[in-house]
């Protein structure tokens, strides 16, 4: 299994009990997904095709 190394996002609060996510890039055409509530939760791989689109959608829905 490969070594991800997650980044939390730029968009926490940082504090307790908040949601946010945590991502890893550091894999070749693979874009990693977790809780960082949960770190040995699950975790989602998606491709950066679909990362993109995906990313987008979030943007467009906070304008």
């Amino acid at each position: 299994m490969p070594h991800f190394e997650f980044v939390k996002s730029s968009h926490s609060g940082g504090n307790a009990g908040q949601e946010c996510v945590e991502v890893a890039r550091n894999i070749p055409a693979t874009v990693a997904v977790r809780d960082s509530k949960h770190p040995d939760g699950p975790v989602l791989h998606l491709n950066p095709g679909t990362w993109r689109p995906f990313l987008r959608s979030l943007h467009s829905e906070q304008a």
